[in-house]
């Protein structure tokens, strides 16, 4: 998830500074929405495995 989140603000910079705000905005959109799905899979799975020592 965080690769593919790099990868769209890395768009999103090259579209900002060739002046193309809306691909830029989108873009930067898509990142935003892949690290906090990435950042929320990653605290998921930090509990799920601490959880399962009994």
């Amino acid at each position: 998830m965080f690769s593919w989140a790099l990868i769209f603000l890395i768009v999103a910079i090259i579209a900002g500074v060739l002046g193309l705000g809306g691909i830029a905005g989108t873009a930067t959109n898509i990142a935003w929405i892949l690290f906090i799905v990435g950042l929320v899979l990653a605290v998921v799975s930090v509990i799920a495995g601490r959880g399962s020592r009994f």
